[in-house]
């Protein structure tokens, strides 16, 4: 899918080097600031082989699915799904790669360009994200493009994670569509 100069479409292989690096590279302080525990982060090749795993598996057999974000043309970013239940639900996550690519907006449209990959592959009915509660960036984001704020509460949201406070948002089908006819 592309959108004036964004552009998002499901990861493939090629795109699997740019987010384990993305996260085996990242600064320990840069990680806690998300929510993710340094320690948790898998080596370089266990991230890669989860990954491909991720990409060959059919969709109603996914544990994962990822969408890379391109702005003008370069990999800036991912969106991804885990904890699926397919047909059901699946809790979303969203990441910037570069500072400079924050703070202007990419992520809403990005992450609007995201949903309905999630929605349609793996025939979702309800979308979660639980980003950090410290984080203002993603529950911004969530706020803005018509998630519903649903509670905070202390949690270890997933397996890259420190027990945290995060805050728990949704979004329905049935309300992206009708968000999506306005």
């Amino acid at each position: 899918m592309l959108k004036n100069n964004l552009q998002v479409k499901l990861l493939s292989g090629d795109e699997i080097p740019l987010i384990v690096d993305y996260w085996t590279s990242a600064s320990p302080e840069f990680l806690k600031g998300m929510g993710a525990d340094p320690q948790k982060i898998p080596t370089k090749n266990d991230l890669s082989d989860m990954l491909q795993n991720v990409v060959a598996a059919p969709f109603n057999e996914k544990k994962a699915l990822a969408t890379i974000w391109f702005i003008n043309g370069i990999p800036s970013g991912h969106c991804n799904v885990n904890a699926i239940e397919y047909g059901k639900s699946a809790f979303m996550h969203l990441h910037l790669w570069k500072g400079a690519s924050r703070k202007k907006g990419f992520g809403s449209t990005l992450v609007k360009m995201s949903i309905p990959f999630f929605f349609e592959h793996l025939s979702l009915q309800l979308l979660y994200s639980e980003p950090y509660a410290l984080n203002p960036a993603p529950n911004k984001t969530l706020d803005k493009i018509g998630f519903t704020f649903e509670k905070r509460h202390r949690t270890i949201p997933g397996s890259l994670n420190f027990e945290q406070e995060v805050n728990r948002w949704s979004l329905t089908k049935e309300d992206w569509a009708i968000l999506n006819k306005k």
